[in-house]
C-alpha cells in the first residue's frame, strides 16, 4: 500500500479489475471483505499500487493487470503443445488468433492426448502452475485396454513401480468396465512425463485414449475439442489464487517439464 497522496484508490482498482462497480467495491471494503497484501482493509481512502500490491476479495485473488489474458483450450489429438513446432506438425497457433496478446501454453499435453490446456501471457503464473514441484492437481479420463478390476484401482492408489521410481495416484476411480476396454479416472499431481500412460501400462491396461478433464480449479466442461475461450472471472480468480498460494515466497529455479 502507498501513502494517501500516491497510488490509486482501492475501490477504483477493484472496479477496473471487473470485480464490481465502484459503489459495490466500496461496500466490500467497508464490510471487511477485501485484503491488501494479506491485511484486511476497511478504509475507503486506501490507495494501493496495482503493479506491486496483492489484492483478494473473500479470499479469492484479484488480477489487477488488465493486460493479462487467460484462455482455456480443449486441445485435440494430433496437435503438439507448442506455439511453433520445428518439425512442421500442427501446433497451438491456430487456437490463439483471436487474441492480440502473445499467448503460450502452461505445461504440455502429448500430441496423442486431448483435453484441458491453459494458454496465457502471465509468465509468473504459468511457471508456478506448470512446475512439477508445485504439484497442481490434474484429472484424466483414460480409455484403456481390457477389463479393469477394483483390485487394479487399488494398486494405482497404493503405488506402482515405474522406471523412474514409484508413483501413486491421488485418486483413482473405475467409471466403466467391460471385456474389451475400460474407462478410468485418475487424479494426479505428478509432473512426470507420460505418467498416466506408463502407470496404466504397468498394471496391464495400455491407454487407448486419454483426455485431461481438469487442471487445478479449472474444469473442461462442455468445451468442444479444438475450441478455446477466455476464463470467466470466477475461473480467473480461482487460478490466480492457486498460483499465489502455491508460489508462496519462492519459485523453484528449474524450468517446468510437465507433460502427459
Amino acid at each position: 500500500m502507498t501513502g494517501e497522496s500516491e497510488g490509486v484508490r482501492l475501490q477504483k482498482v477493484l472496479a477496473a479489475a471487473g470485480v464490481a462497480s465502484r459503489r459495490v467495491a466500496e461496500q466490500l471494503i467497508v464490510d471487511g471483505r477485501v485484503r491488501v497484501n494479506g491485511a484486511t482493509v476497511t478504509a475507503l481512502g486506501t490507495r494501493i499500487d496495482p503493479d506491486t500490491d496483492l489484492v483478494d476479495v473473500d479470499g479469492t485473488a484479484v488480477q489487477l493487470d488488465a493486460s493479462k489474458r487467460y484462455v482455456m483450450l480443449n486441445k485435440p489429438t494430433g496437435v503438439v503443445s507448442s506455439m511453433r513446432d520445428d518439425r512442421g506438425r500442427p501446433d497451438l497457433r491456430r487456437f490463439t488468433k483471436e487474441w492480440p496478446e502473445r499467448l503460450y501454453n502452461v505445461g504440455r499435453l502429448d500430441a496423442d492426448t486431448s483435453g484441458l490446456l491453459v494458454l496465457t501471457n502471465d509468465g509468473e503464473l504459468a511457471h508456478v502452475l506448470a512446475h512439477p514441484s508445485f504439484g497442481v492437481t490434474k484429472v484424466y479420463i483414460a480409455k484403456v485396454a481390457g477389463r479393469v478390476t477394483p483390485q487394479t484401482i487399488s494398486r494405482l492408489t497404493k503405488g506402482v513401480e515405474l522406471d523412474d521410481g514409484p508413483i501413486a495416484a491421488d485418486k483413482a476411480r473405475l467409471l466403466q468396465a467391460q471385456a474389451g476396454e475400460s474407462l478410468v479416472e485418475l487424479t494426479l499431481h505428478s509432473g512426470r512425463n507420460r505418467v498416466v500412460r506408463r502407470m496404466m501400462a504397468a498394471v496391464g491396461h495400455p491407454v487407448v485414449e486419454l483426455v485431461r478433464r481438469q487442471f487445478g480449479p479449472l474444469h473442461l466442461g462442455t468445451l468442444p475439442a479444438g475450441r478455446a475461450r477466455e476464463l470467466t472471472k470466477v475461473e480467473r480468480g480461482a487460478l490466480v489464487t492457486l498460483a499465489r498460494r502455491e508460489a508462496g515466497d519462492s519459485t523453484p529455479p528449474e524450468a517446468p517439464q510437465e507433460t502427459e
